[in-house]
């Protein structure tokens, strides 16, 4: 069958089950009430006084009561800098465990060593807003018998809720926790800010275990994650390295070409018309994108404007922000950069908020809704201003789908920032290899050649040409480019499909197919 952009999609997939093709970006929700089945979290009983610490990591499994078939959970907060996930794998590994479905918010690099788990059918199914390294690659090569579920991070929580992703065990790394599981990742030594990607993980799976390098006396606060959902306490030497944090596409550019492009975007911005008392924020992690925060950040200044609120993943430069008045408050699901985390312990204007409440679908009003701008990165986008921030050049799964869905639906002003070519080879293209976000999503693309405005907003583009923007069609732009370094070579793929990728109301966009080697 096909989706409303023309992409194949199978009805049925073994393993997986019924698909539904994606519609439009509002079309489903657009009913209101869903008529898909809500699942009860589980009901638990603690005896009084009964101690939750185990003596290890592996204990705490263990008494977990670990099943073939399984479906383990874990978040990124620590990005490249996690430890947790790849020692809890290998542990049940060794026990012998198969067949797990492993559903981590996002797959980093730092994962890579769970590779061979993958090859002996230790895992065999994967969810994921992302899947980077050696482990994108292998999955890209068809190492998995069926295909990897790459869900948005709103649409994580409606999987859960609804059922999609039933967690048996899931475990949370804290950088400090109480001896009940009360935990957060705003203190500690391995500090990492918002813990709000795991907040679904506890109310929904069977067992919980909260692991922390750093016990302190009860209660841990704030209490980011509550002990009525904790199981086990598990205290070792290390969750990770929280300055692997703020790495890859997390740093602020400095190439001359992302930072023109940046500057470009702050400026469209500052003439798009929302630019103005009250207005509301986000930017997406890659650096081009992080730099136009610094601009928007002089411009408002010089303005004197007052925004309400920045939301998502929040960056030192959101806090400078903040502290600096130009923000009322931070909505913070997620921190890109380990030195926040002491603004979110102290500032009550730091607003720690989970998934849910950032980017889930299906409730009655998620932050992403109320957003005003977002600026976000992009592979590669197609001259129907469809975005691809999945597969690579090559077609190799290396990216996340994360909050660039969900932000593009509920902003009034998607910009995508991203240079006109990496590597000699053009961004636009006729189709993206794989779809993301939709282009009926996305209002304008700024390169540094020049702004294209999705044609569907001519008011958008009449306004910037009258401020003087080089505003240029998307079909002329890819022509120019195409002249400088010629078309690209196909990519080859084989029949099998190795990816799913889910729109954030749960129908699929696109599927990705196996690469030919």
């Amino acid at each position: 069958m096909k989706n409303s952009l023309g992409k194949e999609i199978p009805e049925y997939i073994e393993g997986i089950g019924k698909l539904e093709p994606f519609q439009g970006a509002w079309t489903k929700l657009s009913k209101g009430w869903m008529d898909e089945a809500t699942i009860p979290a589980p009901n638990k009983a603690k005896m009084a006084h009964q101690s939750k610490i185990c003596e290890s990591l592996r204990v705490a499994i263990e008494k977990s009561n670990p099943k073939d078939g399984m479906t383990i959970t874990f978040h990124h907060h620590l990005r490249n800098g996690d430890i947790i996930l790849a020692q809890s794998m290998m542990i049940l590994h060794e026990m012998g465990i198969k067949d797990i479905t492993l559903a981590a918010s996002s797959l980093n690099d730092c994962h890579d060593s769970i590779l061979p788990l993958l090859k002996d059918k230790t895992i065999t199914g994967i969810w994921a807003s992302g899947i980077r390294g050696e482990l994108g690659k292998a999955i890209s090569r068809g190492v998995l018998e069926k295909p990897v579920i790459i869900h948005s991070h709103g649409g994580r929580v409606r999987a859960i809720h609804t059922g999609r992703i039933r967690p048996d065990l899931t475990i949370i790394a804290a950088s400090a926790a109480d001896i009940e599981g009360n935990a957060t990742g705003s203190h500690g030594k391995s500090a990492f800010g918002s813990i709000g990607y795991a907040v679904i993980d506890a109310r929904y799976s069977k067992q919980v275990i909260v692991v922390t390098d750093n016990l302190v006396p009860y209660p841990c606060i704030p209490l980011s994650i509550t002990q009525n959902f904790v199981d086990y306490v598990v205290v070792v030497d290390s969750i990770g390295d929280a300055s692997k944090i703020a790495t890859g596409t997390t740093r602020i550019t400095n190439s001359p070409i992302d930072l023109k492009i940046a500057k470009i975007a702050a400026d469209v911005i500052e003439h798009s018309g929302l630019f103005k008392n009250g207005f509301s924020f986000q930017v997406g992690a890659g650096g081009a994108s992080l730099a136009v925060a610094k601009f928007v950040r002089e411009k408002m200044k010089k303005h004197e404007i007052k925004g309400s609120f920045m939301l998502g993943g929040i960056t030192s430069y959101c806090v400078d922000m903040l502290n600096e008045g130009l923000f009322e408050t931070l909505f913070d699901v997620q921190s890109f950069d380990a030195a926040v985390s002491n603004s979110l312990l102290n500032d009550r204007r730091h607003i720690e908020i989970p998934a849910a409440l950032y980017a889930n679908p299906y409730n009655c009003g998620c932050m992403t809704n109320k957003l005003d701008i977002v600026v976000l990165g992009a592979l590669e986008i197609d001259t129907d201003f469809n975005v691809n921030v999945i597969t690579g050049s090559d077609g190799n799964i290396r990216g996340a789908s994360g909050g660039h869905s969900d932000t593009a639906s509920g902003a009034e002003l998607t910009v995508v920032v991203c240079p006109s070519f990496r590597s000699r080879i053009p961004i636009i293209k006729d189709k993206v290899h794989t779809i993301v976000t939709p282009g009926e999503t996305v209002h304008v693309l700024v390169t540094e050649r020049g702004v294209c405005v999705n044609p569907k907003f001519k008011h958008l583009e009449e306004n910037l040409k009258n401020c003087g923007f080089k505003v240029m069609d998307i079909l002329d732009l890819k022509k120019e480019l195409d002249g400088i370094t010629g078309v690209a070579k196909e990519i080859e793929f084989e029949d099998k499909i190795v990816g799913l990728v889910e729109y954030r109301d749960g129908t699929i966009i696109d599927v990705i197919k196996q690469l030919k080697v």
